[in-house]
């Protein structure tokens, strides 16, 4: 029996960034991010600041999730790892995969420590290249909220189109946030959509 492309977890490496598959030494790193309220804010995990400032996770039930990840052939979890420290400041996920349609969702997370030096830019691109390269997809797409700008100038250098709105999605304290919808597609990255060049440098 054929193993399935997702099996294969990949070691993928930048002038910035690593994507690898979970070590057990990532997750105080892991802890401190998800609970930082920024990051609360922006991935829509919470609803308010009182909530994202109260924000606890349980180390026992993460490193049981993380540590499963590895035998999952329906997705695809690499942590994105600071070569300039060797640590984790994130991680990228193509997941919801839909065989049928050739398409699945992106989702990446990166931490206080690794913002605001391409770290984030370098790592979609990387994935979006193994993706379109290895594994069988025409669509992946993603939804962000719309008051996340930088997230927003991520996905579009790295070729993602905005497709649309999904309008007040998200309720946080007194505000209601639209999702903007994005997708990149095979025959756009590869005619040069993706990030061209060289490996990036921060900006």
């Amino acid at each position: 029996m054929a193993t399935s492309p997702w099996a294969l977890k990949p070691v993928l490496t930048g002038a910035l960034t690593t994507l690898r598959p979970y070590r057990e030494e990532d997750l105080p790193h892991v802890l401190e991010a998800l609970t930082d309220p920024e990051l609360l804010r922006l991935t829509g995990s919470v609803h308010g600041e009182e909530e994202a400032r109260a924000a606890e996770h349980d180390p026992a039930r993460l490193r049981s999730w993380y540590s499963g990840l590895a035998g999952r052939e329906d997705r695809l979890d690499l942590m994105v790892v600071d070569n300039a420290t060797g640590t984790w400041v994130g991680e990228v996920v193509l997941n919801d995969w839909d065989p049928g349609n050739e398409s699945c969702n992106f989702r990446i997370l990166i931490g206080p420590r690794g913002r605001d030096r391409g770290l984030g830019t370098e790592a979609t691109r990387l994935l979006l290249d193994h993706a379109f390269t290895h594994l069988p997809l025409h669509r992946i797409a993603l939804g962000v909220y719309a008051f996340n700008p930088r997230a927003l100038r991520v996905y579009e250098k790295a070729g993602f189109v905005v497709e649309g709105r999904e309008r007040q999605a998200l309720r946080y304290d007194d505000e209601r946030v639209d999702q903007v919808l994005m997708s990149v597609l095979r025959p756009e990255w590869a005619g040069g959509r993706r990030v061209p060049g060289p490996p990036l440098v921060p900006q």
